[in-house]
């Protein structure tokens, strides 16, 4: 069924507000916020913690006693404490990029209409994870700063998670009854690393497009998004004004497959978008392809392939559908630069080996070679670094539980990683851990933690605080598309592998009542496979615990699947 683009708003169901089902008695202080400047929280983490400042702000929903504090050598903190009641919950925002900033802790990602967030009673932190700069990419900060690079991979979010308790402790005379960790993107890695290395540190943690495997990402996908794109002349073929042409044809071979042209493809997987078939057959390419245009495109669907055929990369690097945020790496004249270029030299120049600064090194097809040695020389500090490790009994055995969503047109990093991750749970914990304490949740038409052509916003927090409080499994929850304040189009997000699909009737298209549920079948085929070179590291057993020894970084010999042993 196709349906007008431009269909009435006015009917459009908005998304019911999700309840939470337990009610905590709201504690007050029993210190004032400025005695919390005095405070020595030291003997809670591992390192000295110095406060810097403790100021009562009232620019929010409720006043909040805003704490800021450096735990050694370098990890700026910020806590904020509400001043005149707290659900005695508390919730520690992710960090995204290399970090170098704090974030905003008191917007949590994908937790629109949660009562605790919008009423301003949720204890809340962040942290730059240990060394700052924030902004374009610029991996200076890890040179010959082995401290900062631990900081960043695992130990910051953790000495955070401490210092956040012991204050609340110090603030109302009790821990938080229950703590959440919410992040996106690295803060999704971030997300991982807790459950995998810190098991008890929260009982609920929810991780949006997951960099889990973020030497990979920063290193053979941003390299080929560069490099693919390409002639032999070094000018770039794909170019941002051809995108929205490339996007109209995938749309017009795969938007109807799920039953209804509304510019959304619900299941990429579906999609077998064959770019040669729109190759240009005349000189007038407004409505075609080029030969070379088709085969750029292609290159970079798939993700980087050595001569042989084996995969560099997720076996789908970007999905079918998401063309329109590729001006994320496609250039907008042939000269170039691709912006990928800056995620893999900041990368590569100062974590691309260990122990080693290369402020010179740039992305080259010799550089980065598709190569099996190649592949696992760049996957040094995957030791430290990568959140791959399946097994979660610790967590489970805490009674954690775990919210996993992505964008199907995520343009950052592919949505493929979260589904290997999520299946390698499940190889590795047993079938029904969706039941128990992981859910996969994916969201159509949305780019890297938000935004795109489909419903982004929702409300993933109160679900989880539902589920980990009151023990109700998580189910539908509803993603509304908005403009400004308005909402424009409603739509039943399920856990996977369960899908939307239109009830067919004339109903309103942009209204979530109008679909129900369809259960996709869950099995590894040519659109879902994940044989790839690194897929190895979705086993136990390689991260490795690092020390930094002066300016030399030390890691425990990790099992990595190659000659890598170690730093």
């Amino acid at each position: 069924m196709t349906v007008p683009m431009q269909a009435a708003l006015a009917a459009v169901a908005t998304a019911p507000a999700v309840p939470l089902k337990l009610q905590l008695p709201k504690l007050a202080p029993i210190s004032a916020c400025a005695s919390l400047v005095n405070l020595d929280v030291t003997r809670y983490t591992d390192a000295k913690v110095t406060m810097t400042a403790a100021v009562a702000t009232s620019a929010t929903a409720q006043p909040y006693c805003k704490v800021t504090m450096t735990v050694a050598p370098a990890n700026t903190v910020v806590v904020d404490l509400p001043m005149t009641g707290w659900s005695q919950r508390y919730v520690q925002s992710g960090c995204g990029g290399e970090c170098g900033m704090v974030s905003n802790s008191l917007a949590p990602t994908e937790s629109s209409g949660c009562a605790v967030v919008n009423d301003g009673s949720i204890l809340t932190a962040s942290t730059d994870m240990g060394h700052q700069g924030g902004g374009s990419p610029n991996g200076a900060w890890a040179a010959n700063n082995p401290q900062a690079i631990i900081d960043f991979a695992y130990r910051g979010e953790h000495v955070t998670a401490q210092v956040a308790k012991a204050l609340a402790q110090k603030f109302y005379g009790k821990t938080p009854a229950y703590s959440y960790f919410d992040g996106c993107s690295d803060g999704g890695r971030e997300a991982m690393m807790e459950a995998q290395r810190y098991p008890t540190d929260f009982n609920g943690i929810i991780g949006g497009a997951l960099v889990q495997d973020g030497v990979t990402q920063n290193t053979y996908h941003h390299g080929w998004n560069a490099l693919s794109n390409q002639d032999d002349a070094g000018n770039y073929i794909l170019v941002a004004s051809r995108l929205p042409l490339l996007h109209q044809l995938v749309l017009n071979d795969c938007d109807a497959i799920d039953g209804l042209a509304d510019g959304l493809i619900d299941d990429p997987r579906q999609c077998h978008f064959n770019p040669v078939a729109h190759v240009c057959t005349t000189a007038d390419t407004s409505a075609c392809l080029t030969a070379a245009e088709a085969g750029a495109a292609q290159r970079l669907h798939d993700g980087p392939v050595g001569t042989d055929g084996t995969h560099y990369d997720h076996k789908i690097a970007h999905e079918w559908g998401s063309e329109l945020a590729w001006s994320l790496f496609v250039p907008n004249t042939a000269a170039g630069p691709s912006g990928s270029l800056n995620f893999v030299t900041s990368w590569y120049r100062y974590m691309g080996q260990p122990n080693q600064v290369m402020p010179t090194w740039n992305v080259t097809k010799d550089t980065l070679p598709l190569t099996p040695a190649g592949f696992w020389n760049a996957q040094a500090l995957a030791v430290a670094l990568t959140a791959d490790n399946p097994d979660l009994s610790a967590f489970n055995n805490n009674g954690g539980k775990m919210i996993i969503w992505h964008g199907w047109s995520d343009q950052h990093v592919t949505p493929q990683g979260s589904l290997e991750y999520f299946h390698a749970v499940r190889n590795q914990m047993g079938a029904g851990v969706e039941d128990s304490f992981v859910k996969l949740y994916l969201f159509p038409g949305v780019y890297h933690c938000g935004g795109g052509e489909g419903p982004d916003t929702a409300d993933l927090l109160t679900n989880m605080m539902n589920w980990v409080e009151a023990g109700a499994v998580p189910g539908m929850v509803v993603a509304s598309q908005m403009s400004g304040s308005s909402v424009t189009r409603t739509r039943p997000i399920y856990p996977f592998p369960t899908v939307a699909r239109y009830n067919n009737d004339g109903s309103d298209v942009n209204s979530y009542t109008s679909f129900h549920p369809v259960t996709m079948a869950d099995t590894t085929d040519a659109t879902d496979d994940y044989s790839w070179i690194g897929s190895t590291l979705y086993t136990p057993g390689h991260q490795s615990a690092c020390v930094a020894n002066g300016t030399q970084l030390v890691c425990t010999p990790a099992a990595l699947p190659s000659s890598v042993t170690g730093l």
